[in-house]
């Protein structure tokens, strides 16, 4: 593995982390409570994620058609009731995510399935890719924190000085 792709891996999962922390000890009814104007619930960011992973896995494998769940406008809404499944689905995509980006080279292109949004999309690379997911799990950690102390005082920051 070269350096790059160790040191983008790395902040990857440093952004996972932080996310992981601000939904460490939630029960299944915390993880769907709204605690703001937003529709937002920690629970709906979670399984947002996680689609995350598992559509770009889906794109940087090359797997044919458009990734499950890309086109859904309600997967930001979860009101399930195991939040531990929920997490150990998340943890599976991250995992799958991972092993796709290390055995794939980072100047890779691959194509992009069509969306409403972007009708002719162009090539991305791996690289790309996986800047995207960690832009992407950093702004949904910030959402989760405003969320979480909002819900019972918990903060992230604070969280971090725990371990």
């Amino acid at each position: 593995m070269t350096m790059e792709l160790n040191e983008l891996l790395h902040e990857l999962n440093d952004q996972r982390r932080t996310f992981r922390i601000t939904v460490r000890g939630l029960t299944a009814t915390e993880a769907v409570k709204r605690t703001t104007v937003s529709e937002l619930t920690l629970g709906g960011l979670l399984k947002h994620l996680t689609w995350c992973e598992r559509g770009w896995t889906h794109i940087l494998t090359e797997q044919p058609g458009t990734p499950e769940g890309m086109l859904d406008g309600g997967q930001y809404v979860w009101t399930g009731d195991d939040f531990d499944a929920l997490l150990a689905s998340y943890d599976e995509a991250v995992r799958a995510t991972d092993e796709a980006v290390r055995t794939a080279s980072l100047d890779k292109l691959v194509p992009l399935p069509q969306a409403p949004w972007d009708p002719d999309p162009q090539p991305m690379s791996i690289r790309r890719i996986v800047l995207h997911l960690i832009r992407e799990t950093a702004q949904h950690a910030g959402h989760a924190d405003i969320i979480r102390e909002t819900l019972d005082g918990q903060s992230t920051t604070a969280s971090l000085y725990e371990f």
